[in-house]
C-alpha cells in the first residue's frame, strides 16, 4: 500500500474503520484457493521467501506461511499490520509484518526474495496520483531476486466499462470510482469512496517491462477463482505472473 511512514494514504481511515471486519467481506473468502493457484504458478517449495506488498490484515501472508514459506508482509494501514502480527503469534508461523509504503520499495535495498505478490488490488491499482503504479512496479521487480517471479493482480479495465454500473470510470485516467459502505467490526456503517486503476493485458505488459520483468502469463480470474483462463471482458481481474529479467 502506498502512503509512507507517518503519512496517511486515503485507504488507511477505511482499514482504521473495518478492522477485522475486512475479513467478513465475500472477496476474502477464496484466500485457500487462490493461494493453491499461486503456490504452483510460482514455483514455490518449503522454505521459498515470499514478499506480499499491499497484505492486508494477512490473508495471503498467512495462508502462504502455513504451507512452509518464509513470507514478510508489508502494508500502509497499521491496524491491518497489527491483526497480521497478531494472527501470526497466535498460530507461531514464520511471517512478518511493518507498515510500509510499495512506492519506497524501489528505493530500498533488494530483498533477492524467491517471489512477490501483490494481490487484490493491495497497492497496485489503489494509488491516485500518476506515475505511482509504476513506482509500485518497479519497487516489487526490485525486491525479487532475478528469475524470480512477481504475481500481481489488477483490475480489468474492460469490466469495468462494460459491467461496473455503481461506479463511474474516467477514461482519462483509467481509474473507476466508487461509493460504497463499509462496516466495522461491531457494526457500524460509514460511506467510502474507492478509487481503483484499471488496466488492459497490453499496459501491464509494458509497466511491467518498463520495471525490468517479463510476462509469463496474464490470466482473467475472479476472487476466489484463480485459473489459466485467457484474458476476457468477463472476469474483474488479471492476474499476471511476470518473471525479473
Amino acid at each position: 500500500m502506498g502512503g509512507g511512514q507517518g503519512v496517511s494514504h486515503w485507504f488507511e481511515p477505511l482499514a482504521d474503520h473495518m478492522g477485522e471486519a475486512y475479513l467478513r467481506y465475500s472477496f476474502t473468502k477464496g484466500t485457500r484457493q487462490e493461494v493453491d493457484f499461486l503456490w504452483d504458478a510460482l514455483h514455490l517449495v518449503a522454505g521459498a521467501r515470499v514478499l506480499d506488498v499491499g497484505c492486508g490484515p494477512g490473508r495471503h501472508a498467512l495462508e502462504l506461511a502455513r504451507r512452509g514459506a518464509v513470507v514478510h508482509g508489508i502494508d500502509i494501514a497499521q491496524r491491518f499490520v497489527e491483526i497480521g502480527q497478531t494472527a501470526a503469534a497466535t498460530e507461531n508461523l514464520d511471517v512478518t509484518f511493518e507498515r510500509g509504503d510499495a512506492r519506497d520499495l524501489r528505493r530500498q535495498p533488494t530483498r533477492g526474495v524467491d517471489a512477490v505478490v501483490c494481490l487484490c488490488q493491495g497497492a497496485f491499482g489503489l494509488m491516485t496520483e500518476s506515475g505511482d503504479d509504476q513506482g509500485v512496479l518497479d519497487g516489487l521487480v526490485h525486491q525479487v531476486r532475478p528469475g524470480g517471479f512477481i504475481a500481481l493482480s489488477a483490475f480489468n479495465a474492460y469490466f469495468a466499462v462494460k459491467y461496473h454500473e455503481a461506479a463511474r470510470f474516467d477514461a482519462a485516467t483509467g481509474v473507476s470510482h466508487e461509493v460504497t459502505e463499509i462496516r466495522s467490526p461491531s457494526g457500524e456503517v460509514r460511506s467510502a469512496d474507492l478509487w481503483t486503476g484499471c488496466y488492459t493485458p497490453r499496459e501491464l505488459r509494458l509497466m511491467l517491462g518498463r520495471s525490468g520483468a517479463e510476462v509469463v502469463d496474464i490470466w482473467a480470474v475472479a476472487p476466489g477463482d484463480y485459473r489459466r483462463d485467457e484474458p476476457d471482458t468477463e472476469h474483474p481481474e488479471f492476474l499476471v505472473l511476470a518473471r525479473r529479467v
